[in-house]
């Protein structure tokens, strides 16, 4: 079973050594080996775990909720319901991040299609006419 050092896993997950070592300080990582001098040694499933900590955190998730449900998964089925309906809670957070999101990108659009029609014209005048006006906000 090939293992990886704490400075391979930051490399491939593009995390810092800081970073894992302050998550393993949090308790999130007490599946982690250490060799006899304290070397943290990772396997795949160390690396697949970290990847759900920053699928997580990319939700908003706070460390001390992440720490939980990693309490639950070591407590067994007992806490398999906890865990879905964790999920299903972060599953509705991004899907709300992605609904505004996309109405961010639709500002954007409008606005790169403004000042790109206003540059092939060489002038914003071209939209004068617009019910936006010329303002800071175009």
């Amino acid at each position: 079973m090939k293992t990886y050092t704490i400075s391979e896993v930051a490399e491939e997950l593009n995390l810092t050594v800081y970073t894992l070592r302050y998550y393993d300080k949090e308790g999130l990582m007490p599946f982690v080996e250490r060799t006899s001098n304290g070397t943290r040694r990772f396997k795949e499933s160390d690396i697949a775990a970290l990847k759900v900590i920053e699928c997580l955190k990319s939700t908003g998730m706070p460390i001390k909720e992440i720490k939980n449900f990693f309490d639950w998964c070591s407590e067994g089925d007992s806490t398999l319901q906890q865990r879905y309906d964790m999920f299903l809670d972060r599953k509705a957070i991004v899907e709300a991040q992605i609904e505004e999101l996309k109405k961010t990108l639709e500002v954007i659009d409008h606005k790169c299609s403004y000042y790109k029609t206003a540059l092939d014209a060489g002038t914003e005048d071209i939209h004068k006419n617009d019910k936006i006006g010329v303002s800071i906000t175009n």
